[in-house]
């Protein structure tokens, strides 16, 4: 593949339909049924739906079909084939993922951003859901549009771009089998849905941590009281919270305690945490935005990206029952809820996980109050196969010829739940699981952003691994 010409069409597509696609995607709030209960009558999914439907289905790609799949109850599910091209067999199968339901809005936006506000700044695209996961449809398409535009062969290709991935992906599986046969086998899984250390190069997700999250609760008292008339005899809902959560973590370190949630950390792991916190330093915790003073945790950057990726960790994302500031009165609050989400190692079963928590936090409650752990996501983490030789051939080839730099092989702290259903459904394949996820994008938080360009040159390391991998020596 001729790596200039792909990237020039590439860019091209990018500026003149991409980017302006994007920027009307931004403007749509369809968030995930998770945090849109009433998802199907606000029809905002469906209008994300039709929109990259109706771009995908406009573009000059050889022989391709496309519908839209729907199964009663669930979100709908774009599903694209493109037949081998060029000679190429039919009989081998690349499948492309990415989804297009987003995270909620989030507070804290700064001046002029906002979450279904497109804004262009610095060759950065701001506003929910264009890096997480939008882009995603519209740069696999465009990474095969490259491939043929230079007539060059490629295998089937399939491309699925789900609805539900935010809440869990819990649609999915049912997707999969409904669609098994159209499916078929393949022999390579490209997902654009993860993230990358810089902006400088590519970068190849190798684990992902999976996920255990659910809401504890504490009740002491059937309505709020006086506190002066209670507090002293009435234990305090939010004190037995505390209670129960310092059986999960260390309160000054914030080491997770249960020895269930951790695994073991292959050697591989280790020595690929080294080399990326050799290539970045202290890019590593330099890349969030801390405030004024704040340390990083840990002691060194292996051991940050350990934490963030082969260890278990527990996060507070919600609470419920604490009136705000100005709403708070002397009264002894009857509940405190609170919203826990327990990142897991890669190889964590997240079922079984999120069922010992629940055995850990509801035995013996403190001052014999009312507990319950409500467990709502629990998703397994996913490890990847060895490299097979030509892929990393290729991803080289790739990084080298559009960053000018060597590939790099990294954890990630989140999850993608489809990776480890897909794991178990075709053992045999290879992966490249990237994204434009990097430094200061803040998928699901505040300020979310695409970074434009890095996200253009990825478009065509994929373009160069499809050409790759119709090409590969499987001797």
């Amino acid at each position: 593949m001729d790596q200039n010409a792909s990237q020039a069409f590439i860019d091209e597509i990018w500026a003149d339909s991409i980017v302006p696609e994007l920027v009307e995607y931004i403007k749509i709030p369809n968030k995930s049924p998770h945090f849109d209960a009433d998802w199907f009558e606000h029809g905002y999914m469906e209008d994300a739906v039709q929109q990259i439907f109706n771009w995908c289905k406009a573009q000059d790609v050889k022989g391709m079909t496309m519908e839209i799949v729907r199964l009663d109850g669930r979100t709908p599910l774009i599903f694209m084939e493109i037949p081998a091209y060029g000679g190429a067999s039919d009989d081998d199968t690349i499948l492309m993922y990415g989804h297009l339901d987003k995270q909620p809005e989030m507070t804290g936006w700064a001046d002029g951003l906002a979450p279904w506000k497109p804004v262009i700044r610095d060759g950065k695209l701001y506003g929910r859901g264009g890096a997480d996961d939008g882009y995603a449809a519209f740069s696999s398409l465009a990474a095969i549009m490259a491939v043929q535009r230079q007539d060059l062969p490629h295998t089937r290709c399939v491309i699925l771009i789900e609805a539900c991935e935010e809440s869990g992906s819990y649609d999915l599986p049912y997707y999969i089998d409904h669609l098994e046969e159209r499916i078929g086998e393949p022999s390579l899984v490209i997902c654009l849905d993860s993230g990358a250390g810089n902006y400088e190069q590519l970068w190849l997700t190798v684990s992902l941590r999976g996920m255990a999250a659910g809401t504890l609760r504490a009740d002491v008292l059937n309505e709020g009281v006086h506190s002066g008339y209670a507090s002293g005899v009435v234990p305090s809902s939010f004190r037995v919270i505390r209670q129960l959560l310092a059986r999960l973590e260390d309160e000054t370190t914030g080491r997770v305690l249960p020895e269930y949630l951790y695994a073991d950390i292959p050697d591989q792991r280790m020595q690929q945490t080294q080399a990326m916190a050799d290539a970045l330093g202290d890019e590593v915790w330099q890349a969030y935005p801390f405030t004024d003073g704040v340390d990083p945790m840990a002691e060194n950057n292996v051991e940050r990206i350990l934490n963030r990726t082969w260890r278990p960790a527990l996060s507070y994302t919600g609470v419920e029952g604490i009136p705000s500031l100005e709403s708070a009165g002397n009264v002894l609050r009857p509940y405190t809820a609170m919203k826990l989400s327990m990142r897991l190692p890669a190889t964590v079963d997240g079922e079984v996980a999120s069922i010992a928590m629940k055995e850990t936090l509801e035995a013996n409650p403190p001052s014999n109050a009312r507990v319950s752990f409500e467990a709502d996501q629990a998703a397994s983490g996913w490890n990847a196969p060895a490299i097979a030789p030509w892929l990393h051939a290729s991803l080289e080839k790739g990084s080298q010829g559009c960053y000018g730099r060597g590939v790099m092989y990294m954890g990630e702290g989140g999850t993608i739940p489809f990776m480890a259903m897909l794991g178990d459904f075709f053992p045999q394949a290879q992966f490249m699981i990237t994204g434009v996820l990097g430094p200061k994008s803040n998928a699901h938080g505040p300020n979310e952003f695409l970074h434009i360009p890095f996200a253009q040159k990825l478009t065509t390391c994929v373009a160069q691994v499809i050409t790759d991998h119709c090409q590969r020596d499987l001797s």
